[in-house]
């Protein structure tokens, strides 16, 4: 996917898979069929499906964005008087709303807040992931740096109440990261939907009711 991370060998997460991941499967050809930029998509609508974490109206903000097949499928679930914000690195297919062509390690949550016109996020999501090297325990501890910058964001900019859906790479940081975002949610689940492929160490992180920054008591535990 490409999602938002600056020069220095860092992707954003949903465009130019490795090798293993090229041979098409029924989700890819789903996503073909349906429209979608990438199959990724299949992440985020069976977590919508068992989190309804998505509502119409609702102020997103996607973090690595890009090529789009996120924010068009969550352009369509908040509708017209909804906002979709994106950021990433690279321009994304897909532009339902306002696109900070950034890093997520540059961006700031004031420009955050302006680019949702002043108010804040009603969910922040986030499918980051690095250029993976073949390393796992390097790749992981890059994909927990991502997820972290996407916990900072969402903490930052969420209403109280909010949510954060948020990939991680299991590895031997993933539970502290598990740790920090369920000191900061009311809800929190950790999912591995269907469309994560069989040999992928990757799942996702759902946080519920965000209680906001002044709560988070304990949140490196």
């Amino acid at each position: 996917m490409a999602r938002g991370r600056s020069g220095s060998g860092q992707r954003s997460g949903r465009s130019k898979p490795s090798n293993p991941y090229r041979k098409p499967d029924r989700f890819t050809q789903q996503a073909k069929d349906e429209g979608y930029a990438a199959r990724s998509v299949y992440k985020l609508t069976e977590i919508q499906k068992r989190f309804r974490v998505l509502a119409q109206n609702q102020r997103v903000v996607d973090l690595g964005c890009s090529p789009g097949s996120w924010l068009a499928y969550v352009a369509q679930v908040v509708g017209g008087r909804g906002l979709v914000v994106g950021v990433d690195i690279n321009e994304p297919k897909v532009q339902p709303g306002p696109i900070l062509v950034k890093s997520v390690l540059e961006v700031t949550p004031d420009e955050l807040l302006e680019a949702l016109g002043g108010e804040r996020a009603h969910v922040v999501l986030s499918d980051m992931a690095p250029l993976t090297t073949g390393n796992t325990d390097a790749d992981h501890y890059a994909q927990i740096e991502l997820a972290t910058r996407a916990l900072d964001l969402a903490t930052a900019i969420l209403a109280p109440g909010g949510a954060f859906v948020c990939k991680v790479f299991d590895g031997e940081d993933a539970h502290a990261f598990v740790q920090r975002v369920r000191a900061s949610f009311a809800e929190t689940k950790r999912v591995r939907p269907e469309a994560v492929r069989q040999n992928s160490r990757e799942f996702f992180v759902v946080g519920k009711g965000f209680t906001g920054p002044s709560e988070r008591v304990g949140a490196e535990g």
